[in-house]
């Protein structure tokens, strides 16, 4: 018996061994140019070797020594980039062909089907890992939890489960009547409830935390510019977040909540749409990173009245447009750690990209834009694996047609996507 148990043993171990090898096929990529994050420069002839889920190598052809048993994908006259990272999305909500109120009363079932199929649009778009920041219940944590079983494709993902918010605030639903006494999952009032309301989520799968700091654009009755929680409020937030080592991202339109969440220690501030000086020299001296959402209020103010979005909504959207790009520059300027953050479902997700020749439009050079979405984003989330491609680094890879250092469009044309050494998307076969 003692006999059987060792042979069975002995079997499976080398099953194992077995399993593992073919799944760790390596490949050797070469293409035109790569940018080099880190440096933001462009570097000619590249040559990546990938083995499993990691980049092995990285060097130049023909001075990089070829593994001999590896797969050659010669991706020609392209451009390589480590997968794009985007710190502010909403998979389970869908921007177009679904009018603005039929969208926020859609079931939790109906939202996590949007999720599975926004999350395979963006990954095919070049985004290899996004931050979710709010959605109904845990329908993106679900999806989450498929993509690294290995059920569907889909980008990395930051999951904060409900938005925290105060009562009747921006990430509350205030269009509902009394009579139905509706509050949203995440609202919560008062230090205990909201340690208690990060704790709930938490337990069920969130891995990043997100808040109201103000209001918004999108919600009905709230200012822009009006501060939520208070900063007692917001302390306890960060507090309970970063003892669970999570990174807590406060939604902040108006200038006093801006600063009052900084203060509270948040890790970045997403839109920063009303700025000023202090706020600006407030990021820097906290190390607070600015996730500013620069193109979304072109596809409101276009498509927004078709898809039946209010003129309360419209008009607020309007009104701090120009503010926030304005503000854009100068916290570029000054020096700001800025990561890319589109707030994708406000328009459609698979267009993220675009968002990146705006903040080229006003302040940022072509390097930093990348930047932005590679190793910023990388560093917000403190993931060293992550936004370059290094020896060492998850071989999340992408090809773009053109230089995006002389032509930031070309983010746009993606026709080649690896994720954890997966190639999912491939324009073309393999030379």
């Amino acid at each position: 018996m003692k006999i059987g148990i060792k042979q069975l043993i002995s079997v499976l171990l080398l099953f194992h061994v077995a399993i593992s090898a073919a799944r760790a096929e390596e490949l050797y990529i070469t293409a035109a140019a790569m940018v080099d994050t880190v440096s933001g420069k462009l570097l000619k002839r590249p040559a990546v070797v990938v083995s499993d889920q990691r980049i092995v190598a990285v060097g130049r052809q023909g001075e990089l020594e070829v593994p001999a048993s590896a797969r050659h994908i010669d991706l020609g006259e392209r451009t390589l980039l480590p997968g794009l990272m985007d710190m502010h999305v909403h998979l389970s909500s869908a921007a177009k062909g679904v009018p603005f109120l039929e969208g926020m009363f859609q079931s939790v079932p109906r939202q996590t089907v949007n999720a599975v199929r926004n999350a395979n649009t963006t990954l095919m778009a070049g985004f290899t890992s996004v931050r979710n920041l709010g959605a109904s219940a845990y329908s993106v944590v679900a999806v989450r939890d498929a993509i690294e079983a290995g059920e569907i494709d889909g980008p990395r993902i930051w999951a904060s489960g409900p938005s925290l918010g105060v009562t009747g605030g921006h990430c509350d639903n205030n269009f509902y009547p009394p009579e139905m006494d509706f509050r949203s999952a995440g609202v919560a009032d008062g230090p205990w409830a909201i340690r208690e309301r990060i704790r709930e989520n938490i337990k069920y799968g969130a891995n990043t935390i997100k808040f109201c700091a103000t209001g918004g654009v999108f919600s009905r009755g709230t200012q822009v510019g009006a501060i939520q929680y208070t900063f007692e409020e917001m302390q306890v937030i960060a507090d309970e977040a970063h003892h669970r080592g999570l990174v807590v991202a406060a939604h902040a339109h108006g200038t006093e909540g801006i600063k009052t969440a900084i203060r509270a220690g948040v890790d970045s501030i997403e839109h920063a749409s009303i700025l000023d000086d202090e706020a600006i020299k407030l990021a820097k001296k906290h190390g607070t990173y600015f996730s500013m959402d620069i193109y979304n209020t072109e596809y409101t103010q276009a498509k927004g009245r078709e898809q039946g979005v209010p003129e309360e909504n419209l008009a607020k959207d309007a009104a701090i447009a120009q503010i926030q790009r304005d503000g854009f520059g100068a916290a570029v300027k000054a020096g700001v750690k800025m990561v890319f953050g589109s707030d994708a479902a406000i328009y459609p997700h698979g267009d993220n990209a675009k968002q990146f020749s705006r903040m080229v439009r006003f302040g940022m050079t072509e390097a930093q834009a990348l930047q932005a979405a590679t190793v910023n984003a990388a560093g917000l989330m403190k993931r060293e694996d992550l936004g370059a491609i290094r020896e060492g680094y998850l071989a999340d890879i992408i090809a773009v047609e053109g230089n995006p250092l002389e032509d930031i469009t070309a983010t746009e044309r993606v026709v080649f996507v690896m994720k954890d050494g997966q190639v999912v998307r491939h324009d073309g076969p393999a030379r």
